[in-house]
């Protein structure tokens, strides 16, 4: 039975759909692979997903015991959090509605099975 190390970054300052274009990109790549990937993306969204997956392999290791060179992202996705509505003035006594979207990102890693 495969063991689901998971890990949560709640609250990222960062919209889902920025995350998700950065998170289809290491979804099913080796963990170390991933990282490697992530440590030279221009994204915005890069760095936060670069630390969440590095604290999953640090989980696996200290918690489950398991080896950082067989671990994979088995699942990986960007659930949208709270946005919090900004109000900019415009012309005319208007106001433009800003909106600073944020997201919830949980990745899950699994060991590769051996046959």
């Amino acid at each position: 039975m495969a063991i689901d190390v998971r890990a949560k970054a709640r609250y990222v300052p960062v919209s889902p759909f920025k995350a998700r274009r950065v998170i289809n990109l290491v979804r099913g790549k080796d963990a170390d692979e991933a990282l490697e990937m992530l440590r030279f993306m221009p994204h915005s969204a890069a760095r936060p997903v670069y630390k969440l997956i590095a604290s999953a392999i640090a989980n696996a290791e200290e918690n489950f015991g398991l080896n950082r060179e067989d671990l994979y992202i088995y699942r990986i996705f960007a659930d949208e959090g709270p946005t919090r509505k900004w109000r900019r003035f415009g012309a005319r006594g208007r106001f433009k509605p800003i909106l600073k979207r944020s997201s919830h990102i949980t990745v899950i890693l699994r060991e590769h099975e051996e046959e």
